[in-house]
């Protein structure tokens, strides 16, 4: 059985410097810009639940960098049916269907699920984090290991690469994108890709941009918080430095074609994670689960044995 959270209005993002002015739905406030404040609230973020053996620690599977709980659809239900396991895909603030917040960084993102986990009664549990996610599962397994039974992190590391580099263009381009009000949905799909194909020239990653662009009101508009990313992007291309370590099972899944981990990183991960297994999956780029679905699964399967 699938169980979602109610459905979160999008807040509506402009499209470019002449976008029309659209109404927007009340955000989070941040609660972390004076001296003296409070720490970021956690938000009540956007799921899917998976049903299977309550006796069987779930797994939890979190996105990167401009993706969403849907990128692991046909993977969680893969792994539920495959596994009998509970399955939980979770979209990230700012992400999917999840409220936007002026707040974005790894610590709370962390807080969040620190938040939800418990609520769902899914703790502890197989935490399964790609890029983003995966230094999210990161921190989360250092900060609160009693609620990480494994930690899984997918072609990412807790040091920082140059396989992100091209981000902070990504985010620019999509911020620049201007599409006018009237035009059919297939042709102003086909100019944002125009408009973006001088900066992100790779035809699948402008594809997995342009999953978050959607009809809302009648207009299409970005799901992503760009605003929030691109302020706080330095902070979502490096790790937090921390003491302490992860003493729990972990893998680090790698696509072999990939250039997000190198060999360099291995003494970090190994200081932060003393039980890591460092895994490479053949012919695989940056998003393995989407390349290589069935290797994906295969890894994580006998990981969990």
């Amino acid at each position: 059985m699938l169980r979602c959270t109610r459905a979160w209005r999008l807040p509506l993002e402009g499209l470019g410097p002449h976008s029309p002015s659209f109404a927007r739905v009340p955000v989070a406030p941040s609660s972390s810009g004076g001296r003296g404040e409070a720490e970021p609230r956690p938000l009540p973020l956007s799921y899917s639940l998976l049903d299977g053996e309550a006796a069987l620690p779930a797994v939890i599977f979190l996105h990167g960098l401009f993706g969403c709980k849907t990128n692991f659809n046909s993977i969680a239900k893969a792994f539920a049916q495959q596994t009998g396991r509970r399955v939980l895909t979770v979209d990230a603030r700012n992400h999917g269907n999840s409220p936007h917040s002026p707040d974005m960084s790894y610590e709370i993102m962390s807080q969040d699920l620190q938040d939800l986990l418990p609520q769902l009664g899914l703790v502890p549990c197989v935490v399964v984090g790609h890029s983003m996610g995966g230094r999210t599962a990161m921190l989360l397994a250092l900060q609160r290991p009693e609620l990480v039974e494994r930690l899984i992190a997918v072609d990412i590391s807790p040091v920082e690469g140059t396989g992100s580099s091209h981000f902070p263009a990504y985010v620019a381009a999509m911020r620049t994108v201007n599409i006018p009000d009237g035009l059919p949905r297939s042709r102003a799909r086909k100019l944002a890709d125009e408009q973006l194909s001088s900066v992100v020239q790779n035809l699948a990653v402008r594809q997995h941009l342009l999953t978050n662009l959607v009809e809302v009101d009648g207009r299409l508009a970005w799901r992503l918080n760009l605003d929030a990313l691109a302020q706080h992007l330095d902070k979502l291309l490096t790790f937090p430095q921390r003491q302490e370590s992860y003493l729990g099972p972990t893998l680090f899944l790698l696509g072999g074609n990939s250039q997000f981990v190198h060999p360099s990183h291995h003494p970090e991960i190994m200081r932060l994670f003393p039980r890591a297994q460092i895994q490479t999956v053949p012919n695989a780029g940056h998003w393995i689960h989407a390349e290589r679905p069935q290797d994906f699964i295969d890894a994580i399967r006998g990981f969990l044995v």
